[in-house]
């Protein structure tokens, strides 16, 4: 005989008056939580005869995925491309500190340095789930040092690499390990390129193309030896030509493998892309879009002078600068600020703009079957938002880890 007892005795958590964001759209719908994942209700009832321990009014919010950032350098005078000695409270001071953003998990980046840089860094990186402490650790973005001069952008010219005679040894090499590595932004043109490319890829290590001077065909190459992903599209990067239209062409290209889909990072803070080609890119490729800040040390913090890797940048209101030129350094937005920004300028759905910050990164990493989505048994990692888009309070594995403090207002 089926007992009246729950099959576990963990709390279940019934969040109601909510919109959730399921299917690609905002449904009217109860959010069941059990033992930090997703509760299918029928189950729930019909199996177990259970019923929620806890129901909390969520006062009409939009419930949705919480934030995957996989392209951030750091923050709030922390950069990760900085060997220091406290190294792990900074990374766990970022982790904290992005809680309020809506960032529930991300990728930790790495730009351009010296090998010494990586072998002392990477060592303390480990993957770990998020909670209370912050947000959770996917494995570490390796971009560059395997990338074009031509187009460098802020990264520093004396620490760039050629692939040598024997290419991925050499990759090997230079980072010392790949054990928490995750993506590795290269440029495909270069020579070897495509032996890197399928090493990484049968490593499940996430290729994406970058900092590159490729033209169309050798970005197409670049896919089908298991490329999946573009760093932020149109910055550093041929632009695009009719013609060519190099990297930027593969967003429509015929030949992308079947059933393999090509992502592509966006920096949307309004300075780095402009409303119009983010409005382009969007409706050429809407699926691949994923929303990335390219944070550097300076977010959260007044402008000046601060570091990215090697590098000293300057911040004036929201445009970074490497110090003394008019290179553009990273970001300093939020990503609950690109997503209100990407909303704004595409006038996408909102479903779209989360999805762009949720969702699809957690394709790109094929970890969708437990991040990025609420389905039925789904990590419950998720956001409350206002109608504006403003994150109201975050919760991991079902935990509330953030709350916008509203005594004041």
């Amino acid at each position: 005989m089926p007992s009246n007892k729950s099959v576990s005795d963990a709390p279940i958590v019934q969040f109601s008056n909510c919109r959730i964001l399921r299917d690609h759209r905002l449904q009217r719908e109860d959010l069941w939580v059990r033992e930090g994942k997703i509760l299918n209700p029928e189950k729930l009832f019909f199996d177990e005869k259970g019923s929620a321990d806890v129901q909390l009014d969520c006062k009409g919010s939009i419930i949705a995925p919480g934030f995957i950032d996989v392209q951030i350098n750091g923050g709030f005078g922390v950069d990760f491309s900085l060997a220091t000695e406290d190294f792990k409270s900074g990374i766990d001071l970022v982790s904290q500190k992005i809680l309020s953003h809506g960032v529930t998990s991300f990728c930790p980046t790495l730009v351009t340095s010296p090998p010494s840089v990586y072998h002392q860094i990477l060592p303390q990186i480990s993957v770990r789930n998020g909670g209370p402490h912050g947000a959770g650790i996917l494995g570490a973005h390796l971009e560059g040092p395997f990338i074009s001069r031509e187009k460098k952008g802020a990264h520093p010219e004396h620490c760039l690499r050629t692939f040598e005679a024997g290419a991925f040894q050499d990759l090997l090499a230079t980072y010392g390990s790949l054990d928490c590595v995750r993506i590795v932004t290269l440029a495909p043109e270069m020579e070897r390129s495509s032996e890197v490319i399928r090493e990484l890829t049968k490593r499940g290590i996430c290729v994406s193309l970058g900092h590159s001077v490729a033209n169309l065909s050798q970005a197409e190459e670049a896919v089908q030896h298991g490329a999946t992903f573009i760093t932020h599209l149109f910055n550093a990067m041929l632009p695009f030509h009719h013609r060519d239209p190099g990297i930027v062409g593969l967003l429509t290209s015929d030949k992308i493998p079947a059933g393999r889909r090509v992502f592509y990072g966006m920096i949307s803070d309004g300075i780095h892309t402009n409303p119009a080609a983010l409005r382009i890119a969007h409706r050429a490729h809407p699926k691949g879009l994923v929303l990335v800040t390219d944070a550097i040390a300076g977010m959260g913090l007044a402008p000046g002078r601060h570091t990215l890797g090697q590098q000293v940048v300057e911040i004036d209101g929201l445009n970074t600068y490497i110090a003394g030129t008019k290179t553009l350094s990273g970001s300093v937005a939020t990503m609950d600020t690109c997503v209100r920004h990407f909303q704004e300028a595409t006038g996408c759905s909102v479903e779209m703009a989360l999805e762009a910050a949720s969702l699809h990164p957690a394709q790109l990493l094929g970890i969708d079957h437990s991040k990025g989505t609420l389905n039925y048994d789904s990590d419950a990692d998720f956001l409350m938002l206002n109608d504006s888009l403003h994150v109201q309070a975050t919760y991991i594995a079902g935990q509330e880890v953030w709350r916008q403090d509203t005594s004041g207002m």
